[in-house]
């Protein structure tokens, strides 16, 4: 990968959508990951006003703490960026507890870590709106389109999609020319929804390395009775969540109606 150019690449598209759309700029979660990292920092180097925006819901004091060295470190060197925090914790806490009470259960823990990324959304969304920016994404290409791992209408619903064709490990190497804080970079990758330091291997049951290396071998149409025991394992894994997640992977379903129904 040509790093210089990609980058510079992307930092004129979001400059050149922005400008098209009419807005002052992007508004970029941050989280303490490396794709919000990369993201918003290809965001300040349009030059356009960018807000991170902090969003703790009983956050892991790791990732409160890597998101505001990144901030920081951001700020400092792009005078474009402004940052807010917004705690979420006792909106959270308050629709929690309106909600119809149920015994634990995976579909509930689920239920509510999702929850907690719709109402992420919907604050980068108001901070949009009151500023005139665009919501900026932060999925990569194995996340989005491989085993679909976000949230419909959480970290899901965003305006523009900077680092979507790039693979994780093509992310960490622009994170890394980018100058993305060491600790950012050494960090396991975590959605950060469950409060806990629960990261997306554990979640996946997979690394992001193995997952690249079965969404090539997918593409490839591979005869999984090629690989090794520990490949084959990893094949149905992500065949497993790409299937299950299609509905996020393709575009929504729209019922057509026929024509003749519509005559009248």
């Amino acid at each position: 990968m040509k790093v210089e150019k990609v980058t510079d690449h992307i930092v004129k598209w979001l400059k050149d959508y922005a400008f098209k759309a009419g807005v002052k700029g992007y508004v970029v979660g941050v989280s303490g990951g490396v794709d919000s990292a990369v993201t918003s920092t290809l965001c300040a180097m349009t030059g356009l006003e960018v807000l991170c925006v902090e969003m703790p819901i009983h956050q892991h004091h790791d990732h409160v703490t890597r998101a505001q060295e990144h901030i920081i470190q951001l700020k400092h060197r792009f005078k474009n960026v402004d940052d807010v925090r917004s705690d979420l914790t006792p909106v959270f806490t308050v629709f929690k507890n309106q909600m119809p009470r149920v015994s634990d259960s995976p579909q509930v823990a689920l239920a509510l870590g999702n929850t907690r990324a719709r109402l992420r959304m919907t604050t980068l969304y108001y901070h949009a709106g009151v500023r005139a920016l665009l919501v900026a994404g932060t999925g990569n290409k194995v996340e989005d389109f491989g085993v679909g791992f976000y949230t419909k209408y959480g970290d899901g619903g965003v305006d523009v999609s900077p680092i979507a064709d790039l693979l994780k490990s093509e992310v960490y190497t622009i994170a890394t020319y980018l100058k993305v804080p060491e600790s950012i970079l050494k960090a396991s990758p975590s959605d950060g929804l469950y409060g806990s330091e629960r990261t997306d291997e554990d979640q996946i049951g997979a690394s992001y390395d193995e997952l690249e290396r079965a969404m090539e071998q997918a593409n490839k149409n591979i005869d999984i009775a090629t690989l090794s025991a520990r490949e084959q394992e990893v094949y149905r894994i992500y065949s497993s969540f790409n299937k299950k997640n299609q509905h996020k992977i393709k575009p929504i379903p729209v019922c057509t109606i026929p024509t003749d129904l519509l005559q009248i």
